[in-house]
């Protein structure tokens, strides 16, 4: 009979260079530490900023009896995830190599062992040409970050070769009241006479059973009156299992769940389940936590999803990789809507292409059996270089035929830059689209992102356009007056209003994804006050604080009754009255100061908001049905210091900066520059040379570009947080104090107004 056994404990491991080859240990070479997977070595660098993390090969080592393989004659070493790419070895012995750093691979090892065997995995997280990703606004953390195990098996089993299989894939087909369900498994090696028993199980009650011969590897039985896998309404699984038998004995044996449901796109209705209109409202998801990275254990999985539950989201883009088994396990079981991608991300590789295809390859045949999944998503920024490259558009029809091919249930995706044309070639080639797009936050207005889909919808209205991206950073900065690029929550929470009234009451629009749902680690970054990371996520890097943001979505997409005041982590205000916001999914709210009522308000968009005289200090309690909320403010006569934003590792102070009355300066808006001749000279200059400085020059850089709406975009940041997010974030130039400096002293030769 199979078995399969984790191995993770008792690693060794070192970032020392060591040698590996027959006949020595590798134990004998370098530093060595012991320690349990999941592992990652960046869990700290990798979050502090700087964007200098270690990046290259580590070693891991582990010793084992050939009795702890199993006693089955054919043996598999299994990798859930090692980031990015990894090499196998066995008693000093290349046995198999990866490159992907966030699906299962499997090596068959059987030949290779001994009585006492070292294990030795090279794992690697180096920048290079061919495996992606390499250009992205995450940490690349590198490790044997999920678990490995091995897998002892007959020579006669399911497969376990092609792309990480789980052996057995399930394909539904509604029609009606009853559900036609295809099973179709992989036998490597069996033997006449060997049988395959098929069983489909509703909980523990036996639906439908067949026995065949192993060579009659497809199956379809028929449920009647089937019971639905319809969101999280109703989020109900069957089970398959096949059995391969000899004589009565099994030998190997495959289960999986699945689920029966309906779904289709529409242009103008949106998401449709089962036959009925359900819009899909929720986030995007990076998985790493403090210190431990993409280390994650059950617990953490679980908390993510139950947070997510909580806010009412009924879809998760899972980006912008392969993410956990056990995740997709948990959408499955609570009923959410998930997109699924590679790291095809923001810089198209020549050499990547094999790439894309064999991470593609592992996408679908490792998920295929999920429910909850409905789109493959194709890549995510990927014109960052321009839109026109005919080899970036050739892979992307490859992975478009790939999926159909591969699994003609489901549609196909991707994620769009903002300032990519929507007329460009690559944006017709997958079955849906959605854009990611920060307008009211870089650059532009809140107002331009329903405005963009309303202008896509009208040209194309056959192409069903959603929002895969869209956020706001905010750290525990706070203020009174929020502005666009103040890192404040109350900036992020206002933020978040608008795109909420724009997005969710358009119906053609098939998905919003907020990003993100949790901070996350890109150590490039250096802004909002804490380099090193993403501050867009509705929730904290350690999942310990919902920002008042979270509770917006809360209260338009769950039907939990609940009232959330607004601020609480701003108490001391300067300001005789203050504007408080109450967020409810209920009706009618009312709101007390110190025991004494404000009213009573109603709301059709769930945000209340309340002037509150600010006198000495003042219980708040906000009431809302059966519903309570409780928060404090305190009158103080100057602002408070620490909610005002402080930048680390700042390249130019404000004053540095020189600022000459009725001329400009780098703090001045791009839109307020480029009203004057001399300031739209200047602005032009600029981007050239920036795109000049980048990678393919300035004619790849604009080709494919919405440049109208690329210039109404930048005209909301000033010139010097345009040039800093381009620096750290974007993975361009980072400008000098003194180029900063010169740029300012040429702005101050301009006017503000042309004579």
């Amino acid at each position: 009979m199979a078995t399969k056994k984790n191995i993770n404990a008792s690693w060794n491991f070192t970032k020392d260079a060591v040698s590996v080859a027959e006949g020595t240990s590798v134990l004998s070479q370098g530093n060595w530490e012991t320690l349990d997977l999941p592992h990652t070595w960046n869990g700290d660098d990798g979050q502090d900023g700087g964007n200098d993390y270690y990046r290259g090969t580590c070693y891991y080592a582990k010793s084992m009896k050939r009795d702890e393989f199993g006693s089955d004659p054919i043996v598999y070493m299994e990798f859930e995830g090692a980031n990015s790419s990894a090499w196998l070895y066995v008693n000093g012995k290349e046995a198999g190599h990866h490159d992907g750093g966030y699906s299962t691979w499997r090596v068959n090892v059987t030949d290779l062992l001994a009585e006492d065997n070292e294990i030795v995995v090279a794992v690697d997280n180096a920048p290079n040409d061919h495996v992606y990703p390499q250009m992205a606004d995450f940490t690349f953390y590198g490790g044997l970050y999920r678990d490995v195990n091995v897998i002892s098996v007959s020579d006669a089993h399911f497969d376990l070769d092609y792309y990480g299989t789980p052996g057995i894939a399930v394909t539904p087909t509604v029609e009606g009241a009853n559900a036609e369900v295809e099973v179709e498994v992989f036998v490597t090696d069996a033997a006449e006479g060997d049988t395959l028993e098929y069983v489909i199980k509703d909980g523990d009650a036996v639906v439908a059973t067949k026995t065949t011969s192993a060579d009659e590897t497809k199956a379809t039985f028929e449920i009647e009156n089937v019971h639905l896998w319809n969101g999280r309404k109703d989020p109900h699984l069957y089970t398959a299992e096949v059995s391969l038998k000899r004589n009565d004995a099994v030998l190997d044996e495959r289960s999986t769940r699945f689920g029966c449901r309906t779904f289709a796109i529409d242009p103008e209705k949106g998401f449709i389940l089962n036959g009925e209109r359900y819009p899909l409202h929720g986030v995007s998801r990076h998985q790493d936590r403090p210190h431990i990275g993409n280390a994650l254990t059950h617990k953490e999985h679980k908390e993510d999803i139950d947070l997510i539950l909580e806010m009412g989201a009924n879809t998760i883009r899972l980006a912008h990789y392969q993410h956990n088994q056990y995740f997709y396990d948990l959408c499955d079981e609570a009923g959410l809507v998930i997109w699924a991608e590679i790291p095809y991300i923001s810089k198209h590789l020549p050499n990547g292409r094999e790439n894309t295809v064999s991470q593609m390859k592992e996408l679908i045949t490792q998920n295929y059996n999920h429910p909850c999944i409905v789109v493959w998503g194709l890549s995510n920024e990927i014109t960052m270089g321009g839109a026109e490259d005919a080899d970036l558009i050739e892979n992307h029809n490859i992975l478009n035929d790939l999926c159909h091919q591969m699994d003609p249930t489901r549609l196909t995706t991707m994620a769009v830059v903002s300032m990519c044309s929507i007329d460009a070639k690559y944006v017709q080639i997958p079955d849906v689209i959605s854009y990611n797009h920060y307008y009211g936050w870089y650059g532009g207005t809140t107002d331009m992102n329903g405005e963009f889909m309303d202008d896509f919808h009208k040209k194309y209205p056959n192409i069903p356009i959603g929002m895969s991206e869209y956020g706001c950073e905010a750290l525990n900065w706070h203020t009174s007056n929020p502005v666009q690029g103040d890192y404040t929550e109350e900036y992020q929470a206002y933020y978040h209003e608008e795109l909420i009234k724009q997005l969710f009451t358009r119906d053609f629009i098939w998905a919003t994804h907020v990003w993100n749902m949790y901070d996350f680690a890109a150590d490039a970054r250096a802004e909002g006050g804490e380099n090193g990371m993403n501050h867009k996520g509705l929730v904290t890097f350690d999942r310990k604080y919902k920002k008042d943001a979270f509770y917006a979505y809360k209260a338009w997409l769950s039907d939990d009754p609940f009232v959330h005041i607004c601020g609480k982590r701003y108490v001391d205000r300067v300001e005789d009255t203050t504007k408080v916001t109450v967020y409810s999914n209920q009706p009618e709210v009312e709101l007390f100061v110190n025991g004494e009522s404000l009213g009573k308000q109603t709301s059709d968009v769930h945000f209340f908001y309340f002037d509150v005289p600010n006198a000495g200090e003042s219980t708040l309690v906000a009431k809302a049905g059966d519903c309570s909320d409780e928060s404090k403010i305190r009158k103080v006569d100057t602002f408070n210091e620490e909610y005002r934003l402080k930048e680390e590792g700042e390249v130019l102070n404000w004053f540095d900066i020189d600022m000459p009355e009725g001329y400009f300066n780098i703090n001045d808006q791009i839109g307020d520059i480029m009203k004057t001749i001399k300031g739209k000279m200047f602005i032009g200059e600029l981007m050239l040379k920036i795109m000049k400085d980048a990678d393919g020059g300035a004619a790849g850089a604009a080709a494919g570009v919405d440049r109208e709406g690329m210039m109404k975009m930048l005209g909301g940041f000033s010139v010097k947080r345009m040039l800093n997010l381009m620096g750290t974030a974007g993975g361009g130039k980072q400008f000098t104090k003194e180029e900063l400096l010169e740029l300012n002293r040429k702005l101050n030769k301009i006017k503000r107004k042309d004579k």
